[in-house]
């Protein structure tokens, strides 16, 4: 009986020290908390980007031509409602996304807008920086959003990147209105870093996404109608400024569009679309005239919602202190 009760002793002695020995390893390879000293650093980034943004509104009112604005903008409503729709469908498409993911409230959308604001009007994936720190420091979330957020924009350059190439089919049989604009060596340039970018992702798919799979298949499709859902909004903008205009140049133009929109480290690529477009034209001045409207457009819209949130971000802050 002794030999029995020393042996249940130092069984017992050896679980506990065990159990303890767990409860103090395990602390380290927890998800990260997003309470308390791990939200305090990201407290300062909301009003610094807010300070960038507006820095970049200011200098983005000195390049605006009014008067030219003033003089192309359409009065049709149903314009006015194409380009709402066309603006916010890129936040808006994300929202739905992280809602699902996170249960991200809706004022949640706010901070989806300025992050499409910092990647635009300052250097593209910053706005990603700020959503980051902004979710450690509002969402209730148990562990960090880096795995979820770097996931969403890889499946969104994935996606852009497959509905570039259906474009470039598509728009295939009209690339003889461009005449000498475009060289065939530029296309297969552009096909190959599209088509190589594409293949990589899809190659090292197990190491890049921490989602599961049926939430991977969600955001997919949620970027695949996003982009979808901008072509044609785009197509129907550019057709009831212009509707003399064949539907071939638009398809033409919504392939470049698409194309300049895969480089990520381009900001005001609407500004960038219409130098390209002006190109493209050449003499055709109504279609250079409406490339430059619509970027004028996008580029008045950043600098408003830019405004109206960076005011809005430091005033809080200023509440607060």
């Amino acid at each position: 009986m002794s030999a029995h009760s020393d042996a249940a002793t130092l069984s017992s002695s050896r679980s506990d020290t065990g159990a303890s020995l767990l409860s103090d390893i395990a602390p380290a390879f927890a998800p990260p908390p997003l309470a308390g000293q791990d939200r305090a650093w990201a407290a300062w980034v909301g009003p610094v980007f807010s300070i960038l943004i507006l820095g970049a509104v200011v200098y983005q009112l000195r390049t605006v031509d009014y008067r030219a604005l003033l003089a192309l903008m359409p009065s049709t409503p149903l314009f006015w409602l194409a380009f709402a729709v066309y603006y916010f469908a890129g936040p808006f498409s994300e929202w739905v996304i992280f809602r699902r993911l996170w249960a991200l409230p809706v004022r949640g959308v706010s901070a989806l807008l300025r992050k499409l604001v910092s990647n635009e009007l300052l250097l593209g994936y910053l706005g990603e920086l700020y959503f980051y720190a902004w979710v450690r420091r509002n969402a209730e979330i148990s562990a960090s959003p880096f795995g979820a957020i770097k996931d969403v924009a890889v499946l969104s350059a994935a996606t852009g990147n497959a509905f570039t190439l259906m474009l470039l089919v598509a728009a295939a049989p009209f690339f003889d209105l461009l005449g000498a604009s475009v060289r065939t060596s530029a296309l297969a340039a552009s096909l190959i870093v599209v088509f190589g970018s594409s293949i990589a992702m899809l190659a090292l798919r197990g190491r890049l996404f921490t989602l599961p799979p049926a939430e991977l298949r969600f955001i997919a499709l949620m970027h695949g109608a996003r982009i979808l859902a901008m072509a044609l909004l785009a197509a129907c903008m550019w057709h009831m400024i212009l509707p003399t205009v064949a539907l071939g140049w638009w398809l033409l133009l919504g392939t470049v569009r698409q194309l300049l929109s895969r480089l990520p480290f381009v900001p005001n690529k609407d500004v960038v679309f219409a130098g390209v477009a002006a190109l493209l034209a050449g003499q055709d001045r109504e279609i250079v005239a409406a490339m430059a409207l619509m970027a004028s457009l996008i580029v008045a819209a950043h600098v408003v919602v830019g405004a109206l949130l960076g005011a809005a971000e430091l005033a809080r802050q200023g509440d607060r202190a």
